[in-house]
């Protein structure tokens, strides 16, 4: 079966596109989202947030959500604000963020190749998390959040994306954030078996984020094959889950900093002596944004330090990022904090917030002292990707993000 395939997908009408278009569901709360879509009956947040159209005090996972998620989606469609095209398609994406420009395709990729690890992962799901999204699916009989993904980039491949934005885009909005979304829509057979031979001759895919919509599809494809023995896994579009696949090198991977809410107990003296057995530690005179792998900035007592590790760097992929040397070298032996994913004395702060976000958390009194980092690079991500380890919690923030209801990939 191919690595990836065209599919035909649910999109929101050209002249609704911007009103339809959200931010990925695990970016916003609840609250958050109800003020985002107010006045907006057809933001995708009524389909990815269903909570929103409900008593304020329901639970997200509430049967009543995923019931009201389908409503809204059956609506939406019935209204013809979105429209499944009528063959299948690829969609090239491109996300324009500032400077930054990344240009990908939307395609579905597929089950099997996920299962036995030609689509690489490189985090641990939560059992709860990928409950919640197989409700969703099976819900709506449909994935709406796309899985970002790369590829390692190849002229060729990233020369026939780039061609065929030089027509005139389906879609082309900016959201409130800022961020450009751009479609277009790639009908041509040809054009389509080229793209489709290409990535199959790949080795593999890697997926950035969406671990837990990736787990979610392989489990629904799972049921639902088992269930219908007529039907092979290799033909059912539930055998295939919802991505964006861009070229590793165009990716944006920003710091994903950390905040601690006390020194374990010692004084800042105490503390700064510790952490020297390790790092050198030299005051600076600004917010240290670190330039280099190794190197850390510390927010502490008013005062920003700049760190970089003195101990040996180990080969591993996973022990040598930088999330793993300040989680053994220091969080873990100095401030006693050993599980990250679960420790509430931890806080992790996206880069996309700025240093003064993390000053601001200390400076408050709520959190003791303040990490920045150096962001992980693709390469690194790879490279655990390829030894078949996991990466710390929270090493990678992506930017710019995908948009959910852009296209969809209804499971029939």
């Amino acid at each position: 079966m191919p690595l990836i395939r065209p599919f035909a997908g649910l999109r929101p009408v050209p002249q609704y596109a911007a009103e339809v278009l959200a931010p990925p569901y695990d970016v916003l709360s609840s609250a958050e989202a109800r003020v985002r879509a107010e006045g907006h009956p057809w933001s995708f947040l009524h389909i990815s947030k269903a909570e929103i159209d409900l008593a304020e005090d329901i639970n997200p996972h509430d049967p009543a959500v995923y019931r009201k998620a389908a409503e809204n989606l059956d609506r939406m469609i019935r209204e013809s604000i979105l429209v499944r095209d009528q063959q299948p398609c690829y969609y090239v994406y491109r996300l324009t963020r500032g400077e930054h420009v990344q240009t990908g395709l939307v395609a579905v990729a597929s089950v099997t190749d996920y299962i036995s690890n030609r689509i690489r992962r490189h985090e641990f799901t939560r059992p709860d998390k990928e409950d919640d999204r197989v409700r969703q699916i099976d819900a709506l009989n449909a994935q709406t959040g796309p899985v970002l993904m790369a590829y390692k980039s190849q002229p060729e491949m990233n020369t026939m994306l780039e061609e065929l934005t030089h027509d005139r885009p389906e879609v082309d909005v900016v959201a409130d954030d800022g961020i450009q979304h751009t479609i277009w829509v790639v009908r041509d057979a040809a054009v389509a078996d080229r793209i489709s031979e290409g990535f199959d001759a790949m080795e593999s895919l890697y997926i950035a984020d969406g671990h837990h919509r990736s787990a979610a599809a392989a489990r629904v494809a799972r049921d639902r094959h088992a269930a219908t023995a007529a039907v092979s896994a290799g033909e059912a579009m539930s055998g295939y889950f919802l991505t964006v696949i861009f070229p590793h090198d165009q990716m944006l991977i920003l710091d994903y900093n950390r905040v601690i809410r006390d020194l374990n107990g010692m004084s800042a003296e105490t503390f700064l002596a510790r952490i020297t057995e390790d790092f050198s530690v030299r005051a600076a005179a600004q917010a240290v944004h670190p330039q280099c792998p190794a190197e850390f900035g510390m927010y502490l007592g008013g005062q920003w330090y700049r760190l970089n590790v003195t101990a040996p760097v180990p080969d591993d992929p996973v022990a040598r990022l930088d999330v793993s040397l300040l989680d053994d070298l220091l969080i873990a032996p100095v401030l006693g904090i050993t599980d990250p994913r679960r420790d509430p004395r931890i806080d992790f702060v996206g880069g996309i917030r700025g240093l003064e976000a993390l000053e601001a958390r200390v400076d408050s009194g709520e959190m003791q002292v303040a990490f920045s980092l150096f962001p992980t690079g693709m390469e690194d991500l790879i490279a655990v990707a390829d030894a078949g380890k996991v990466m710390p919690p929270k090493s990678t923030w992506f930017e710019p993000k995908l948009a959910d209801g852009l296209v969809s990939h209804i499971l029939d």
